[in-house]
Order: structure tokens, then sequence, then C-alpha cells
């Protein structure tokens, strides 16, 4: 099914699946493709928009009875970590942070690996080989990092004498032109009591602050979802609703799924969506 602007890119629509999320629920999602002199305006526009980027696409869920997939962002400035998150952070307080170039490497992909076969063995990505996580890494028509942390070896591990380090945890981060984009992280699956997802974004609200970007987006929360529930204990936690960022408020407000009258119908959910402004043809005054 496709549905287009009155201008380029086009937006398709894919067919229902099983919602992840929520039982008993389907899911389809909105997306267009993200390539060309364009693609960067686009990816900053659309997120801003509650999109989100996978290698060369973007997408959003645009689901026929359900709304509860929504966007969220930390607000960088008013971001206080609470004091469990505190913990978090003087817990992994000896790992080292290296932003590198999106570039695929042996060593992410056995820790990718092993953080799957231990946390999502039945997941979508239970089976992807070095390949297509090299795909998921290093296609990307925008300015995006790869984020590790490592830490150094103890004595008795290191045999090399160097000084050598451990991966411990990775995330794959655009870098948006009001913000860093969380795409994809994992980590070391037998640290669960470092809470080493929770110590990447916190981190990322730092590295955010140190670089003068307003906002870091998790991605979507979904409410009634246990898996999606640790976003909310974030504060200054934003997300998109209706069309507009607002304040996330109290979580259990929010219900698991509108009535299905309340969902825009798909043509109208294209039509609202705000383009990049159009760059002025060569030889003509901008």
């Amino acid at each position: 099914m496709r549905h287009t602007l009155p201008i380029a890119p086009q937006f398709y629509v894919t067919a229902p699946q099983p919602c992840p999320y929520l039982p008993g629920q389907s899911e389809r999602k909105l997306f267009t493709s993200l390539a060309g002199d364009g693609a960067r305006a686009l990816n900053d526009t659309l997120s801003k928009q509650g999109f989100r980027r996978s290698q060369n696409v973007l997408y959003r869920p645009a689901c026929s009875d359900c709304a509860a997939c929504l966007s969220a962002r930390i607000r960088v400035a008013d971001h206080a970590p609470s004091r469990s998150q505190r913990k978090v952070i003087r817990r992994n307080a000896g790992l080292k942070r290296e932003a590198t170039s999106p570039w695929a490497t042996e060593e992410q992909y056995d820790l990718f690996r092993r953080y799957l076969d231990a946390r999502h063995a039945d997941g979508g990505m239970a089976d992807m080989d070095i390949f297509e996580f090299a795909a998921m890494i290093e296609e990307t028509p925008i300015r995006s990092r790869v984020i590790e942390y490592s830490e150094s070896l103890a004595p008795e591990e290191d045999g090399t004498g160097r000084g050598a380090r451990r991966l411990v945890a990775v995330c794959l981060t655009d870098v948006l032109d009001d913000g860093l984009s969380l795409v994809y992280s994992f980590f070391e699956p037998g640290r669960t009591g470092d809470s080493l997802g929770t110590y990447m974004i916190l981190d990322h609200v730092e590295l955010a602050r140190e670089v003068g970007l307003p906002y870091v987006y998790l991605g979507y929360w979904v409410p009634g979802s246990d898996k999606m529930a640790y976003k909310a204990r974030f504060g200054a936690l934003e997300v998109f609703q209706d069309g507009v960022w607002r304040e996330l408020g109290d979580a259990a407000s929010y219900g698991e799924a509108p009535h299905p009258l309340a969902v825009r119908p798909i043509t109208e959910q294209v039509a609202a969506i705000t383009l990049p402004a159009a760059k002025p043809a060569p030889g003509k005054p901008g």
C-alpha cells in the first residue's frame, strides 16, 4: 500500500503482524526510504515527529486500532539522575567510553550474540548473522556513531601485559540536529547488577550535554509493556502524542490502547507529516 505526499518522499505501510509489546494486538508500520542528499534533513525532521531509523529506512507505528507506542525523549537540560541512577553511574565509573565510526567488528558481534541468546532468544533478531549485523551497523546514510564501553582486564586475565580491555556494552547512535538518538544497544548479559542499559542512557545524556544537544531520543515507550517500562523511570521525559511533544507526567495514567475510533486513518497521518524545507534550485536565490 503506497501513500504519496505532494513532494517526495513516498510512504508505505507494512502488512499487520503480531505486536511484540502488547499481547493480542497487531502492529503495522508507516515507513519511507532514507537516501540521497536530503537523507540527513529528512531524518532530523521526521525524528521530531516520532519516526525512528533502521538502516536506510525511517518508520513509525501506524496501527489501525491502537496508538499505544509513543516516541520518547529526555530533555537534557532538565534531567537529573534519581538516587538509584546515581548508584548506576558510580557502579560503572570504571568503564571507558569510545565513539567510533559505524564499523562492525567481530568483538561487537560476539557480544551482540551473547546478549541476544540470553535476553531475546525468541525475538525477531535472534537469527541475525554477522553479515546482517554489519549491515545494521554500517548501512547508515546519516551521521552515526558506535559508542563502545569497555573495562580494563584484571592482571590475571590480561596475558599481553599491555593493559588490554574487554568490550562490555555498545550503542549505535545517530547524531541529529537537536539530539542523540539511541538506535540500538546491547551489553554483556551476565552483568545484570550493573544496569548497563540504564547506564548507557545516562551517559548519552551527559554526552549530549557536553556537546550542547537538547535531547536524547530513546525510541518508543509503550504503556502496558513490561519490557519498555524502564524508559518511564528517566526524569524530564517527553512523549510524542497527537502531533506534539509533551511532558510524560504520571505514567500510570496512560492506557494501553485507545478506542479504535480515536486512531486517525493512515491517509490523515501521512497528510499531517511535515517535511524538510525544499532547497532552492541551482542558480535561483534562496
